[in-house]
């Protein structure tokens, strides 16, 4: 491929903006060694006037999105490079639309015939006083990522929901009440129509929250996974028909929850992430060198697979 102008956004301004710099860099260091001009964006409100005046007197010939959570990774960033004709990576409009909202998702993969976890989408602490749940559940925004402001509420746990959920504003995108399924954390990320391996994390924390996810030494990955042949043909299939339902592109990740007891039954899809952490600790990176793809071969194949509707 010739060297292209790749202007790559990151930082913004979500919860998961310090994630988002890391991958931002990533990136950007591996565009570099590939050969291509890179220029990096902290991404602004003003972010069309920032593409246009990235490089001088042209605009970029990809845009390699490196943000995490909403704004950058709901399909806002994405509607602004489709009418601006700028080719992107990862998921269009739509796909990272509906990936982000966790309840329309969820929706979208049972109807496929993907097994999700039940639950309920609630506005406000009165409607959770109405919902029939007992201990064990979990409780998490609906439209976050990053594992940011996400709550097991286990036997004897006495908390009120206002007290985990302290901002009135929080329920405008609605909360995710959903049981809780014991047993092994699971991943596979999928790179346009592949899915990669299976990685199971163990969390040293109590479960695989935000610090378990991007602090040194919070969560170790086994890489592929120790499972029983049916089980690890199952998440790869399910990632894969999970990626091509919500119609993404590019990389995404879909996680799992396995509870043995149960075999195959005991196998459920979380969420699906159009744009996985670039990160030293992130998985799709890891899962991609376990199949003998580079970082930098990757981010090229990601550079390569960016389009839009121009």
């Amino acid at each position: 491929m010739r060297a292209k102008r790749v202007a790559v956004i990151m930082g913004g301004w979500s919860p998961e903006r310090d994630v988002s710099l890391v991958s931002g860099r990533a990136a950007c260091k591996a565009l570099e060694n590939l050969g291509h001009k890179v220029k990096t964006i902290d991404a602004k409100r003003n972010l069309c006037d920032q593409l246009l005046n990235i490089f001088p007197s042209e605009v970029p010939d990809i845009v390699f999105n490196a943000l995490h959570g909403e704004w950058g990774e709901d399909g806002c960033v994405q509607g602004l490079l489709e009418v601006m004709g700028i080719p992107y990576t990862h998921s269009g409009v739509l796909a990272s639309a509906l990936a982000m909202d966790k309840e329309r998702a969820k929706q979208a993969l049972a109807a496929a015939g993907l097994p999700v976890p039940g639950g309920h989408l609630i506005t406000s602490p009165e409607e959770f006083a109405a919902i029939d749940i007992e201990p064990p559940y979990v409780v998490k925004p609906n439209a976050s990522g990053s594992s940011v402001n996400i709550f097991i509420i286990r036997e004897g746990d006495n908390r009120k929901i206002t007290d985990l959920i302290k901002d009135p504003a929080a329920f405008a995108e609605g909360i995710l009440v959903e049981p809780y399924i014991p047993g092994r954390e699971l991943t596979v990320a999928v790179m346009g129509d592949r899915p990669l391996a299976v990685t199971e994390i163990i969390a040293h924390t109590d479960f695989y929250d935000y610090e378990a996810k991007y602090a040194d030494g919070g969560s170790s990955h086994i890489v592929p996974a120790d499972l029983p042949p049916e089980i690890t043909q199952a998440c790869l299939d399910m990632a894969l028909k999970a990626h091509q339902v919500l119609g993404c592109r590019g990389v995404s990740r879909t996680d799992f929850r396995f509870n043995e007891s149960l075999g195959i039954n005991g196998l459920f899809i979380l969420e699906l992430n159009t744009q996985p952490g670039l990160t030293p600790t992130s998985l799709a990176p890891e899962q991609a060198a376990s199949v003998g793809i580079s970082f930098e071969e990757m981010v090229d194949w990601m550079i390569g697979d960016a389009s839009c509707r121009r």
